[in-house]
């Protein structure tokens, strides 16, 4: 129970700002025969609601019409950590390094055209911040022919898991190994986790706590 409450990401800010990085969200709605339909979007993250544009027509459109109950969950796959790290002859000490938000709440389709327009061009903004386009007007027919749904939370919930349970030196053990592996997350990995290279020695910035 203990290394449960570790887990926990105590700051809304740490949780604002992944949700921020993200690129891909899922959302979870409930179909006519009671199953939950889970489909992954984009979003943006505005004013604690989460933003997604969508046809108008669909089955999670109306599935939330007629059920406005919804979740939502943003995930990092950090790094895996492969069993021979602990031990090379017991595979189930495999185990990953991870971010994670789950939202519960509750979701509208917006039907007012200075809110579609907010969520639009926040989007926009999120996945093409080089610019060359034109933003979203109130006057624009193309908001007629898109759905905005926006997801308004009752419970947010965010676990990690960096190495927060191990002691220092565990840490520098892990993190060392996990360069060593030298995967394509390795580097970022190690640097969520509080390192930095100083004359190619892994030196701890500061323990995180998110």
């Amino acid at each position: 129970m203990q290394l449960v409450g570790k887990l926990i990401i105590k700051s809304k800010d740490k949780i604002i700002k992944f949700l921020s990085e993200e690129s891909t969200g899922r959302i979870s709605s409930i179909d006519k025969e009671g199953f939950p339909q889970i489909i992954p979007m984009n979003f943006v993250f505005l004013d604690n609601s989460v933003y997604m544009h969508s046809h108008i027509r669909g089955e999670k459109i109306e599935n939330i019409k007629r059920n406005s109950k919804v979740g939502f969950e943003v995930d990092r796959n950090l790094e895996f950590l492969p069993s021979y790290f602990s031990d090379p002859d017991d595979a189930s000490l495999a185990d990953t390094l991870y971010i994670s938000v789950v939202i519960k709440g509750e979701a509208v389709l917006v039907e007012d055209r200075k809110e579609k327009v907010l969520a639009l061009n926040g989007l926009m903004e999120k996945y093409q911040p080089e610019g060359q386009y034109t933003p979203m007007r109130e006057d624009m027919d193309v908001l007629d022919a898109t759905a905005v749904i926006k997801v308004t939370s009752k419970k947010m919930n965010g676990k990690y898991k960096i190495g927060q349970n191990m002691s220092k030196e565990e840490k520098i053990e892990l993190a060392t190994k996990i360069l060593d592996k030298n995967s394509k997350t390795a580097k970022e990995t190690v640097k969520i986790m509080g390192f930095v290279m100083k004359n190619d020695k892994l030196v701890m910035k500061e323990d995180v706590e998110w």
